[in-house]
Protein backbone atom coordinates (compact mmCIF):
# COMPACT_ATOMS: atom_id res chain seq x y z
CA UNK A 1 0.00 0.00 0.00
CA UNK A 2 1.34 3.39 -1.02
CA UNK A 3 0.20 6.49 0.82
CA UNK A 4 0.98 10.01 -0.32
CA UNK A 5 1.95 12.03 2.71
CA UNK A 6 1.97 15.81 2.31
CA UNK A 7 5.10 17.77 3.05
CA UNK A 8 5.45 18.73 6.69
CA UNK A 9 4.15 22.27 7.17
CA UNK A 10 6.33 24.92 8.68
CA UNK A 11 5.44 25.68 12.30
CA UNK A 12 2.55 28.14 12.03
CA UNK A 13 0.82 27.83 15.38
CA UNK A 14 2.08 29.86 18.31
CA UNK A 15 2.97 28.12 21.53
CA UNK A 16 -0.35 27.54 23.26
CA UNK A 17 -2.18 26.42 20.09
CA UNK A 18 0.24 23.90 18.61
CA UNK A 19 -2.20 20.98 18.81
CA UNK A 20 -5.44 22.66 17.80
CA UNK A 21 -7.80 20.11 16.17
CA UNK A 22 -5.41 17.26 17.03
CA UNK A 23 -6.16 14.13 19.03
CA UNK A 24 -3.53 12.86 21.45
CA UNK A 25 -3.56 9.38 22.98
CA UNK A 26 -1.87 8.91 26.36
CA UNK A 27 -1.42 5.71 28.35
CA UNK A 28 -1.11 5.89 32.12
CA UNK A 29 -3.15 9.09 31.99
CA UNK A 30 -4.91 8.91 35.37
CA UNK A 31 -2.24 10.71 37.39
CA UNK A 32 1.39 11.84 37.48
CA UNK A 33 3.15 12.42 34.19
CA UNK A 34 0.23 11.06 32.18
CA UNK A 35 -2.21 13.54 33.70
CA UNK A 36 0.27 16.39 33.27
CA UNK A 37 0.64 15.46 29.60
CA UNK A 38 -3.13 15.30 29.11
CA UNK A 39 -3.58 18.74 30.66
CA UNK A 40 -0.66 20.25 28.71
CA UNK A 41 -1.89 18.98 25.34
CA UNK A 42 -5.48 20.01 26.12
CA UNK A 43 -4.27 23.48 27.05
CA UNK A 44 -2.65 23.62 23.61
CA UNK A 45 -5.86 22.70 21.80
CA UNK A 46 -5.89 18.89 21.63
CA UNK A 47 -8.63 16.42 22.41
CA UNK A 48 -7.44 13.49 24.50
CA UNK A 49 -7.73 9.71 24.53
CA UNK A 50 -6.80 8.80 28.11
CA UNK A 51 -6.11 5.18 29.03
CA UNK A 52 -5.16 3.77 32.43
CA UNK A 53 -5.52 0.46 34.23
CA UNK A 54 -6.80 2.26 37.38
CA UNK A 55 -5.87 -0.62 39.67
CA UNK A 56 -3.17 -1.78 42.03
CA UNK A 57 -0.47 -3.90 40.39
CA UNK A 58 0.43 -7.01 42.42
CA UNK A 59 4.18 -6.57 41.96
CA UNK A 60 4.35 -2.80 42.54
CA UNK A 61 5.31 -1.56 46.03
CA UNK A 62 3.02 1.47 45.77
CA UNK A 63 -0.74 1.96 45.21
CA UNK A 64 -1.99 2.15 41.66
CA UNK A 65 -4.16 4.83 40.13
CA UNK A 66 -7.89 4.76 40.80
CA UNK A 67 -10.98 5.33 38.65
CA UNK A 68 -11.39 8.60 40.54
CA UNK A 69 -7.92 9.65 39.38
CA UNK A 70 -8.92 9.10 35.76
CA UNK A 71 -12.15 11.03 36.33
CA UNK A 72 -10.09 13.93 37.68
CA UNK A 73 -7.93 13.91 34.55
CA UNK A 74 -11.11 14.06 32.48
CA UNK A 75 -12.44 16.93 34.57
CA UNK A 76 -9.23 18.93 34.10
CA UNK A 77 -9.25 18.38 30.33
CA UNK A 78 -12.92 19.30 30.01
CA UNK A 79 -12.33 22.41 32.13
CA UNK A 80 -10.02 23.54 29.33
CA UNK A 81 -12.84 23.14 26.83
CA UNK A 82 -11.51 20.00 25.18
CA UNK A 83 -13.09 16.60 24.60
CA UNK A 84 -11.75 13.47 26.25
CA UNK A 85 -12.36 9.75 25.82
CA UNK A 86 -11.37 7.68 28.85
CA UNK A 87 -11.00 3.94 29.24
CA UNK A 88 -9.88 1.73 32.10
CA UNK A 89 -7.52 -0.41 30.06
CA UNK A 90 -4.59 -2.69 30.86
CA UNK A 91 -1.82 -1.99 28.33
CA UNK A 92 -0.54 -5.57 28.75
CA UNK A 93 -3.87 -6.89 27.39
CA UNK A 94 -3.40 -6.45 23.65
CA UNK A 95 -7.01 -7.13 22.65
CA UNK A 96 -8.41 -4.76 25.27
CA UNK A 97 -5.91 -2.05 24.33
CA UNK A 98 -6.68 -2.42 20.63
CA UNK A 99 -10.42 -2.11 21.31
CA UNK A 100 -9.90 0.99 23.48
CA UNK A 101 -7.71 2.65 20.84
CA UNK A 102 -10.25 1.94 18.10
CA UNK A 103 -13.11 3.25 20.25
CA UNK A 104 -11.25 6.42 21.17
CA UNK A 105 -10.30 7.19 17.58
CA UNK A 106 -13.85 6.49 16.42
CA UNK A 107 -15.30 8.85 19.05
CA UNK A 108 -12.85 11.72 18.57
CA UNK A 109 -12.42 11.31 14.84
CA UNK A 110 -8.67 11.06 14.29
CA UNK A 111 -5.27 10.43 15.88
CA UNK A 112 -2.20 12.65 15.66
CA UNK A 113 0.07 12.02 18.66
CA UNK A 114 0.68 8.86 20.68
CA UNK A 115 2.38 8.99 24.08
CA UNK A 116 3.37 5.60 25.50
CA UNK A 117 3.67 6.73 29.10
CA UNK A 118 2.37 3.90 31.29
CA UNK A 119 4.91 1.94 33.31
CA UNK A 120 5.86 0.55 36.70
CA UNK A 121 8.93 -0.44 38.70
CA UNK A 122 10.08 -2.43 41.70
CA UNK A 123 13.50 -2.68 43.37
CA UNK A 124 15.82 -5.52 44.38
CA UNK A 125 19.30 -6.83 43.55
CA UNK A 126 19.14 -8.45 40.12
CA UNK A 127 19.71 -12.02 41.33
CA UNK A 128 16.92 -11.62 43.89
CA UNK A 129 14.27 -10.49 41.40
CA UNK A 130 11.74 -13.30 41.25
CA UNK A 131 10.23 -14.35 37.94
CA UNK A 132 6.84 -12.83 38.71
CA UNK A 133 8.37 -9.39 39.23
CA UNK A 134 10.68 -9.72 36.21
CA UNK A 135 7.86 -10.67 33.85
CA UNK A 136 5.52 -8.00 35.24
CA UNK A 137 8.10 -5.23 34.82
CA UNK A 138 8.93 -6.29 31.26
CA UNK A 139 5.22 -6.61 30.43
CA UNK A 140 4.16 -3.21 31.72
CA UNK A 141 7.14 -1.25 30.43
CA UNK A 142 8.21 -2.96 27.20
CA UNK A 143 5.34 -5.15 26.00
CA UNK A 144 2.88 -2.36 26.82
CA UNK A 145 4.93 0.16 24.85
CA UNK A 146 5.05 -2.18 21.85
CA UNK A 147 1.33 -2.93 22.10
CA UNK A 148 0.61 0.81 22.21
CA UNK A 149 2.63 1.32 19.05
CA UNK A 150 1.16 -1.70 17.27
CA UNK A 151 -2.44 -0.66 17.96
CA UNK A 152 -2.01 3.00 17.01
CA UNK A 153 0.39 3.02 14.06
CA UNK A 154 -2.18 1.67 11.56
CA UNK A 155 -4.47 4.60 12.41
CA UNK A 156 -1.65 7.09 11.83
CA UNK A 157 -0.62 5.50 8.54
CA UNK A 158 -4.18 5.21 7.21
CA UNK A 159 -4.92 8.80 8.12
CA UNK A 160 -2.02 9.86 5.90
CA UNK A 161 -1.20 13.13 7.64
CA UNK A 162 1.95 12.14 9.51
CA UNK A 163 2.09 12.26 13.28
CA UNK A 164 4.29 11.77 16.31
CA UNK A 165 4.93 8.92 18.73
CA UNK A 166 6.69 9.64 22.01
CA UNK A 167 7.89 6.81 24.24
CA UNK A 168 8.47 7.74 27.87
CA UNK A 169 11.62 5.82 28.66
CA UNK A 170 13.93 6.79 31.52
CA UNK A 171 17.52 7.62 32.36
CA UNK A 172 17.50 3.87 33.09
CA UNK A 173 16.95 3.43 29.36
CA UNK A 174 20.29 5.13 28.70
CA UNK A 175 22.50 4.21 31.65
CA UNK A 176 22.78 1.24 34.00
CA UNK A 177 21.30 1.72 37.46
CA UNK A 178 21.43 -0.71 40.38
CA UNK A 179 18.52 -2.51 42.02
CA UNK A 180 16.18 -2.06 39.06
CA UNK A 181 17.72 -4.42 36.51
CA UNK A 182 14.30 -5.46 35.23
CA UNK A 183 13.31 -1.82 34.71
CA UNK A 184 16.68 -1.00 33.12
CA UNK A 185 16.28 -3.90 30.70
CA UNK A 186 12.72 -2.89 29.82
CA UNK A 187 13.53 0.80 29.33
CA UNK A 188 16.60 0.02 27.21
CA UNK A 189 14.20 -2.06 25.12
CA UNK A 190 11.82 0.88 24.81
CA UNK A 191 14.70 3.07 23.63
CA UNK A 192 15.66 0.55 20.97
CA UNK A 193 12.04 0.13 19.86
CA UNK A 194 11.68 3.88 19.40
CA UNK A 195 14.86 4.07 17.32
CA UNK A 196 13.78 1.21 15.06
CA UNK A 197 10.29 2.65 14.54
CA UNK A 198 11.76 6.07 13.72
CA UNK A 199 13.44 4.52 10.69
CA UNK A 200 10.46 2.42 9.63
CA UNK A 201 7.88 5.22 9.93
CA UNK A 202 9.89 8.11 8.49
CA UNK A 203 8.47 7.60 5.00
CA UNK A 204 4.98 8.21 6.42
CA UNK A 205 6.21 11.40 8.10
CA UNK A 206 5.52 9.85 11.49
CA UNK A 207 8.25 10.92 13.89
CA UNK A 208 9.26 8.67 16.79
CA UNK A 209 11.33 9.81 19.76
CA UNK A 210 11.91 8.82 23.37
CA UNK A 211 11.99 11.08 26.42
CA UNK A 212 14.13 10.10 29.40
CA UNK A 213 13.16 11.51 32.80
CA UNK A 214 15.06 10.82 36.00
CA UNK A 215 13.52 11.58 39.39
CA UNK A 216 9.98 12.89 38.96
CA UNK A 217 7.52 13.73 41.72
CA UNK A 218 4.92 11.05 41.00
CA UNK A 219 3.55 8.01 42.79
CA UNK A 220 5.89 5.69 40.86
CA UNK A 221 8.59 4.96 43.44
CA UNK A 222 11.94 3.36 42.51
CA UNK A 223 12.44 1.66 45.84
CA UNK A 224 14.52 3.93 48.06
CA UNK A 225 14.32 1.48 51.00
CA UNK A 226 16.03 -1.17 48.86
CA UNK A 227 18.86 1.26 48.07
CA UNK A 228 19.37 2.01 51.74
CA UNK A 229 19.17 -1.67 52.67
CA UNK A 230 21.79 -2.56 50.06
CA UNK A 231 24.11 0.28 51.09
CA UNK A 232 23.97 2.34 47.90
CA UNK A 233 24.65 6.09 48.06
CA UNK A 234 21.28 7.64 47.23
CA UNK A 235 22.77 11.03 46.36
CA UNK A 236 25.44 9.61 44.07
CA UNK A 237 22.91 7.46 42.25
CA UNK A 238 19.93 9.71 41.88
CA UNK A 239 20.87 13.38 42.01
CA UNK A 240 21.67 15.32 38.85
CA UNK A 241 23.78 18.40 38.24
CA UNK A 242 21.10 21.06 38.57
CA UNK A 243 20.14 22.20 42.06
CA UNK A 244 16.56 20.90 41.86
CA UNK A 245 16.38 17.45 43.40
CA UNK A 246 13.49 16.20 41.25
CA UNK A 247 11.48 17.23 38.22
CA UNK A 248 7.79 18.00 38.29
CA UNK A 249 5.44 16.04 36.01
CA UNK A 250 4.81 19.29 34.16
CA UNK A 251 8.52 19.49 33.25
CA UNK A 252 8.24 16.19 31.42
CA UNK A 253 4.93 17.19 29.82
CA UNK A 254 6.54 20.37 28.44
CA UNK A 255 9.33 18.38 26.80
CA UNK A 256 6.88 15.86 25.35
CA UNK A 257 4.70 18.66 23.94
CA UNK A 258 7.69 20.23 22.22
CA UNK A 259 9.02 17.04 20.67
CA UNK A 260 5.54 16.09 19.44
CA UNK A 261 4.92 19.52 17.90
CA UNK A 262 5.64 20.90 14.44
CA UNK A 263 8.44 22.90 16.00
CA UNK A 264 10.33 19.60 16.15
CA UNK A 265 9.21 18.48 12.68
CA UNK A 266 12.77 17.46 11.71
CA UNK A 267 13.50 15.65 14.98
CA UNK A 268 13.09 11.88 14.93
CA UNK A 269 14.92 8.92 16.41
CA UNK A 270 16.46 10.86 19.29
CA UNK A 271 16.68 10.20 23.02
CA UNK A 272 15.81 13.40 24.89
CA UNK A 273 16.97 13.40 28.52
CA UNK A 274 14.94 15.58 30.90
CA UNK A 275 17.00 14.56 33.86
CA UNK A 276 18.53 17.54 35.69
CA UNK A 277 21.85 16.66 34.07
CA UNK A 278 21.95 13.12 35.50
CA UNK A 279 23.28 11.53 32.30
CA UNK A 280 26.28 13.88 32.42
CA UNK A 281 27.41 12.60 35.81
Amino acid sequence: MTIDVPAAPLPDKPNGHRFENNVVLITGAARGQGRAEAVRFAAEGADIIALDICADLPTAPYPGATPEDLEETARLVEKLGRRIYTSRTDITDYDALSAAVDAGVAELGRLDVVIANAGMTTAAPAWEIDLEHWHATIAHNLHGAFYTAKTTIPHLIEQGTGGAIVFISSVAGLKPMPLIADYVAAKHGVTGLAKALAIELARYRIRVNSVHPHGVKTDLKPGLPAMIENDFDYNALLLGSLPDQMSEPEDIAAAVAWIASHEARHVTGIQLPVDLGRTNR
